[in-house]
């Protein structure tokens, strides 16, 4: 099968900068600044800390802490109304967590704590991502150092095409790992087979970001970002919320592929049928700025079967 490479970036364009704003979710600007890894911001909560403990077996080392959030309170930067009241949770690596819970619980405001957003000011507890503070660093920093959001309603970036932004923003990773850039063709190389992975043409390269995209492809789009930068903690909003049968088997199947045992997925969720394709290893309900309960798979049947009413 032949395939049409796409065209190298024109030597006009400025590096990309990425930063988060007060807006839906980001800020982009062509300039001279260096590059800027991609944002993706969320949070949760516990009302007693739930441990994931590594699972060991033989002589199977044990697993990594990635992250734990204890004690995490945190306000609108604006208003100062309080969204989280405490969150605890802890995640080690090759572990998918679900948060579930009604809307305005807290769950898309407890991921995008976590990467940055500028809307959400921390008023207390602690957060440590790989050994790290997280809440010390930048939220490009948090991005370079492997935390990745995909957002319910990714923006659009009219004039920069999906192969100049991916490049740019895999380039940047690159860098901050001592390694040497990717010319277009090498990372064309690196990038055709992830294609694959999220069922997408190669002409979505050449379209601009997001630009005219259904919900699905919009979907695929941010899984396709994920893929090439090879997070080490995913924070996946509502990925399956406004997609057909095909686009969410299609993204579920993807996820799925991009599993391994050292990286961790945190979903956030209203569906159970997400979680039956894409195996969590716990469960989570928030309410009211706080996870008030953990489980396994049963406590989303409950839900879905029941209600809210039935696991509170």
């Amino acid at each position: 099968m032949a395939l049409t490479l796409p065209s190298p970036p024109s030597p006009q364009l400025s590096p990309l900068s990425l930063r988060p704003s007060a807006s839906n979710s980001l800020k982009f600007t062509l300039g001279a600044a260096p590059p800027r890894a991609l944002l993706r911001c969320s949070r949760a909560s516990l009302s007693s800390a739930v441990d994931s403990p590594p699972q060991t077996s033989g002589s199977q080392p044990e697993k990594k802490l990635i992250l734990q959030v204890k004690d995490l309170t945190a306000v609108i930067a604006e208003s100062k109304q309080q969204i989280l009241k405490g969150v605890n949770l802890t995640v080690y690596e090759g572990e998918v967590h679900a948060v579930m819970g009604k809307n305005g619980s807290g769950k898309s405001t407890f991921a995008k704590v976590l990467v940055g957003h500028p809307d959400y000011e921390v008023t207390g507890g602690s957060v440590v991502f790989k050994g790290q503070d997280l809440l010390e660093m930048e939220a490009d920093e948090r991005s370079l150092a492997g935390l990745f959001m995909s957002f319910q309603s990714p923006v659009e970036i009219p004039g920069v095409s999906n192969i100049n932004f991916l490049r740019m923003a895999y380039n940047a990773k690159r860098a901050k790992l001592g390694l040497p850039e990717l010319g277009v063709f090498e990372f064309y190389a690196y990038l055709y087979p992830k294609l694959e992975l999220v069922n997408m043409k190669t002409d979505f390269l050449d379209r601009n970001v997001n630009e005219g995209f259904s919900g699905g492809e919009k979907k695929r789009n941010e899984i396709l970002q994920l893929a090439v930068l090879g997070a080490e903690l995913a924070l996946l909003d509502e990925i399956d919320s406004g997609l057909d049968v095909d686009a969410f088997q299609d993204v579920a199947k993807a996820v799925n592929g991009l599993l391994t045992p050292t990286n961790s997925v945190l979903l956030i969720t209203h569906y159970i049928r997400l979680l039956q394709l894409v195996k969590p290893t716990r469960i989570h309900i928030m309410e009211n700025g706080k996870i008030v309960k953990t489980g396994d798979i049963s406590l989303a049947e409950a839900l879905e079967k029941d209600g809210y009413e039935a696991v509170a």
